[in-house]
């Protein structure tokens, strides 16, 4: 399988004669997949493209959105049977890129799920790296990225005019890259909490779940994406706005979802949207998914 890159040209997927063929890998693609699509089906989620409307975005809908999870699910794959053959972050970086290339050709040029790519992809290489008895299968994924990748996360090119690098810039914001290097302390201090927390205050909705740990991701995460959209203003706002929903009940409190809408119209009435938050969001959902196969 060939994917189109800047330029016009080519380059295939890693041949099976590179990396070991690993059958649970592609289990661990459909995983990643189905959270990327579960993210997509929640609503309201402040600011974010949903099945129900586009929030904050003109340029892509619920279609533009699973057209880019379809186009990424392979190399997903890729990157978990890369880790199981104990690849180095060198390879993962190449299947990362390429799969930005499927993106963007399944798009028309929109920038859907980079910041998924990059995060997501890494748990999935640290999923595979598990299976493939590369490190202890009883570390979390977090761990197992620390370990094997962290220090050469930083060695990689950086897209200078990407949203989340202007941001970091201008702002001295942390972004993906410093989350991942730390083991997404994201998702195991909040992300897995609150999600583990209202499955026990809303056991039979599912989606419910997923937007309290939405919204709590929203409220203390420094999201990139926000600070591009509304700077320092926009990300406190962000965070206040979610921060009050969660104090006032979340999705244990009667009214909540009137609540979580009012919060999503006035995040598109400032054009802000949490995308951070959201590919935090997925990989959460992913690492749940993950963790409880080994339970």
């Amino acid at each position: 399988m060939t994917v189109a890159l800047a330029f016009g040209t080519k380059r295939p997927l890693p041949s099976k004669a590179q990396v070991p063929c690993f059958p649970e890998a592609g289990a661990i693609a459909a995983s990643a997949v189905r959270c990327l699509l579960d993210e997509l089906e929640t609503w309201p989620k402040p600011g974010l493209v949903s099945h129900i409307d586009s929030g904050s975005h003109e340029d892509m809908d619920a279609g533009t959105f699973r057209a880019s999870a379809a186009a990424i699910g392979p190399y997903f794959q890729a990157l978990a049977e890369a880790g199981a053959a104990g690849l180095a972050m060198r390879a993962l970086r190449e299947i990362g890129l390429d799969a930005e290339a499927a993106m963007l050709a399944a798009t028309s040029g929109v920038n859907t799920h980079r910041g998924a790519i990059f995060g997501l992809g890494l748990l999935c290489g640290a999923a595979g790296a598990r299976i493939g008895g590369q490190v202890d299968p009883t570390l979390s994924l977090g761990t197992v990225v620390l370990r094997l990748w962290a220090r050469s996360i930083f060695e990689g090119p950086m897209v200078p005019h990407s949203h989340g690098q202007v941001a970091r810039r201008r702002f001295g914001a942390g972004g993906a890259r410093i989350e991942a290097a730390l083991g997404f302390p994201s998702i195991y201090h909040v992300g897995l909490p609150t999600l583990r927390k209202s499955v026990l205050e809303a056991p039979d909705d599912a989606e419910a779940q997923r937007i309290e740990t939405c919204f709590a991701l929203i409220a203390v995460v420094e999201d990139t994406s926000l600070l591009h959209r509304g700077g320092l203003s926009g990300l406190d706002f962000a965070r206040r706005a979610a921060r009050r929903f969660l104090d006032q009940g979340g999705i244990g409190a009667p009214g909540w979802r009137d609540r979580a809408h009012f919060v999503h119209k006035s995040f598109v009435a400032r054009r802000l949207s949490p995308g951070g938050s959201a590919d935090l969001l997925a990989m959460t959902l992913f690492v749940d998914a993950q963790e409880r196969m080994l339970a």
